[in-house]
């Protein structure tokens, strides 16, 4: 699914697209653990997927020099 939303988005910026996913997939693992494994993500858990949903923000908002 993720493969063919990435065919939405134009190439220069897919890969960026692609590396902010990695910051949103590893939150929504956290979440999966807590709500369906039903194990508690501790401190350094929820530390690191903020770390990473700050790392996908920055990929994302950042501002870029135009490919050329």
């Amino acid at each position: 699914m993720f493969a063919w939303l990435l065919t939405f988005i134009d190439s220069e910026a897919a890969g960026r697209a692609y590396a902010a996913y990695g910051g949103v997939y590893i939150a929504a693992s956290l979440v999966w653990l807590w709500a369906i494994e039903g194990s508690r993500p501790d401190r350094w858990d929820v530390t690191g997927g903020i770390v990473c949903l700050i790392g996908a923000a920055i990929i994302l908002f950042a501002p870029h020099r135009a490919a050329g």
